[in-house]
């Protein structure tokens, strides 16, 4: 059993959107569509669809988001006990604007995210789980820092393996938020561009240096269409390409579908690189559709394109 923490929200995705109207104007886009959002729901239905099993703790409210985000959650067979539904605020929401090239822009409103604690937290789940991943942790204000330092370090101690993934941080606290958790991660697994402001390098082998300090065993730079780079505390090293030739749809979750491959790997007893090598495949299926979780197949499905176009990257 792999369960994930954290962010739980509902997007609502526009495209193509390469520069907004002026003020008062109305401007056509190709579609707008809603999907399920944030990074632990991201990875949670990824891995369910993969065909894995997954829990999912965070917090939604009582609303109509809320109640879509539930159906879509049972819908994918996603074990939804340890999501806590607050009837005094608002689930989390976000606004996602996608360029036509497929990058996007976000406007986000964290409501219930900021309010889970780690009092929220079902502890017969993740006494259950053999994987614990912590995902968006830099927005859930009243569950980052210590807290999540605290959930870590207790799963650890229960024998479990933990795993965490970033996310922008426009409160800017970066390090100073995530530093007491990194002796408790097992896989730490940020993105380059957050991994710039965690650990002031541009170079990820230095990034990954910066975070091995902090106590971390092993770090995966997200490097985007360039792959990722894997470093641990043992020193190995080495840098993952992924299939480039696949022009992006919509870039939206696909480091989380990173991350829900290479945890589905690791919780069927993969090696290194098979899990890497399904997380970029994970990935790069997530980029093929609109929505975060849209574009994801069955693990047999990415397995037979992985073994099809291996040898092209």
């Amino acid at each position: 059993l792999i369960t994930c923490v954290g962010m739980i929200a509902t997007d609502i995705i526009a495209k193509p959107i390469d520069e907004l109207p002026e003020l008062g104007l109305l401007q056509p886009v190709d579609s707008i569509a809603v999907s399920t959002g944030g990074c632990a729901i991201n990875a949670s239905i990824d891995l369910a669809k993969l065909g894995f099993d997954v829990s999912l703790i965070g917090s939604v409210g009582d609303d109509f988001f809320g109640k879509f985000v539930l159906d879509e959650l049972h819908k994918y067979n996603v074990n939804a006990q340890g999501v806590v539904v607050s009837p005094k605020v608002k689930t989390g929401a976000s606004l996602c604007c996608i360029q036509a090239k497929g990058e996007r822009r976000f406007l986000y409103c964290g409501a219930a995210n900021e309010e889970f604690r780690l009092e929220d937290v079902d502890w017969a789940i993740i006494e259950r789980s053999d994987i614990v991943f912590v995902g968006g942790t830099l927005l859930l204000n009243s569950f980052v820092g210590e807290p999540c330092s605290r959930l870590l370090k207790k799963s650890q101690e229960l024998g479990k393996i933990t795993a965490l993934d970033t996310v922008y941080d426009y409160t800017a606290r970066w390090m100073s938020s995530l530093r007491p958790c990194m002796p408790y991660i097992d896989y730490f697994m940020p993105s380059y561009d957050e991994a710039v402001y965690l650990a002031r390098e541009r170079d990820p082998e230095k990034m990954s240096d910066v975070f091995l300090s902090m106590g971390s065993k092993n770090i995966i730079i997200k490097l985007g269409k360039d792959g990722c780079f894997f470093k641990n505390s043992d020193g190995l090293k080495k840098y993952y390409p992924t299939y480039e030739f696949i022009k992006p749809v919509d870039t939206v979750g696909a480091g989380d579908a990173f991350c829900a491959g290479f945890l589905g790997g690791l919780s069927s007893g993969w090696t290194l690189d098979e899990c890497i090598r399904f997380g970029n495949a994970v990935g790069t299926y997530c980029i093929m559709d609109v929505g975060a979780s849209t574009g994801i197949k069955p693990k047999k499905d990415i397995l037979a394109f992985v073994k099809k176009y291996e040898d092209s990257i």
